[in-house]
């Protein structure tokens, strides 16, 4: 009986320390819901069956900028490695706007296996958001810009005339694009340039926005992650939407 008893001890002590272990996961996740439930969305132009916004302009992409982009955004690798200075310093992909300004944001590629959507917000530059319900207005620019895409390289829109005090963020919303139904899910997991706004829970995680200067044509590069960076099949390659500013003061 003594030996009996002796190992319904150790095997109730043994429950009790997996039950705390589960629960101490419980209150660890690693990415957290983010509600954009406070959010209207519009479009910023009219688009086709295909996704195709009816108002686009037309860069001329050097061979020189798709060599360098190749270069630094190459298929698969992983950036986190190649690249760490991207994710250790404290500046974000926002774009604050310093002098009153016209703004046009261009289409490179769009490397990704999801039908993603690129869409943008502003807020003012000394408020910057801490949750998504400081992001009141989210506008559609390129309704597809992933898989299936009808977008060419150097595909341009114009997303208008911006005052100073104002800062601009880019959103990568994963599947957004319905495919079957031409249509567009404002539900879908939004990817932000604004690392505070992405469901990663670990800091060194929310990251899903790098941005690249290239200077021989003053060019700001965008490289977008669109896979949840807690996921084993995210790679980090940061090249799932390729795009770039182009900021003109008026």
């Amino acid at each position: 009986m003594k030996t009996t008893n002796h190992m319904k001890r150790i095997n109730y002590a043994s429950f009790f320390i997996i039950l705390l272990m589960l629960n101490a996961c419980q209150k660890d996740p690693v990415t957290k819901p983010v509600n954009f439930t406070s959010t209207t969305y519009q479009d910023l132009a009219p688009y086709s069956t295909l996704g195709l916004p009816d108002n686009l302009l037309k860069d001329t992409i050097s061979d020189s900028m798709i060599s360098f982009i190749n270069n630094i955004l190459p298929d698969g690798k992983n950036e986190v490695i190649a690249h760490p200075e991207w994710f250790t310093t404290a500046a974000i992909a926002d774009i604050p706007i310093t002098q009153s300004s016209e703004v046009y944001l261009t289409f490179v590629s769009g490397n990704a296996g999801n039908s993603n959507s690129v869409a943008y917000y502003t807020y003012p530059t000394n408020q910057p958001p801490v949750s998504a319900t400081d992001i009141k207005l989210i506008t559609y620019i390129f309704p597809n810009a992933g898989r299936l895409t009808p977008l060419s390289p150097g595909d341009k829109a114009d997303l208008g005339k911006f005052d100073v005090g104002t800062t601009i963020g880019l959103v990568l919303m994963a599947n957004a694009w319905d495919t079957t139904n031409h249509t567009l899910n404002n539900n879908a997991i939004h990817f932000c340039s604004t690392d505070a706004l992405n469901p990663e829970v670990n800091p060194n995680l929310k990251r899903h926005a790098v941005l690249i200067n290239y200077a021989p044509e003053n060019k700001l590069i965008i490289g977008f992650e669109d896979t949840n960076r807690t996921s084993p099949l995210c790679d980090n390659d940061f090249n799932d939407a390729v795009l770039y500013w182009t900021i003109t003061p008026s």
